[in-house]
């Protein structure tokens, strides 16, 4: 009996480490083109439009949330509830492009859903902190 018990175990465990070192390739796929995107638009748009100003960064994070959006309304409204395609396309893809589009789909979350001051403890606090650390780690490195 503990053979059939451990047989069943470590079978069901294989299975789902299987699926999920699947998940893990669908997200590395996705984000490696995401971030391969991300590169070549900012570099293209920089080259256009030089200037001081980040245009580059801006279009990105603008694009990312704008296809984040498309691809969670596509897979709602059709009823696509592929794991594996939101994975590539949302979490890998837009991931690689931009974890901008990935802040503003989950404020905009926060936003449908009525938790307001969770909302502004994000968007504040994201922004703060993120430029606060940026600051630290720029400091702590020429120490």
């Amino acid at each position: 009996m503990p053979n059939i018990l451990s047989r069943f175990y470590f079978s069901t465990f294989e299975m789902k480490n299987n699926i999920l070192m699947g998940n893990f390739v669908w997200v590395l796929i996705g984000g490696g083109l995401g971030s391969v995107l991300r590169y070549w638009m900012s570099l293209y748009i920089t080259k256009e439009y030089p200037s001081n100003f980040p245009f580059g960064t801006v279009a990105v994070n603008i694009i990312g949330c704008l296809l984040i959006g498309l691809i969670y309304g596509f897979t709602d409204r059709f009823q696509l509830s592929s794991v594996q395609w939101r994975l590539f396309l949302a979490t890998g893809l837009c991931g690689g492009f931009t974890t901008f589009s990935a802040f503003a789909y989950e404020n905009m979350r926060l936003l449908q859903t009525g938790e307001y001051l969770n909302f502004s403890i994000n968007t504040i606090g994201s922004c703060v902190f993120g430029i606060g650390a940026v600051f630290l780690g720029i400091t702590l490195a020429k120490l």
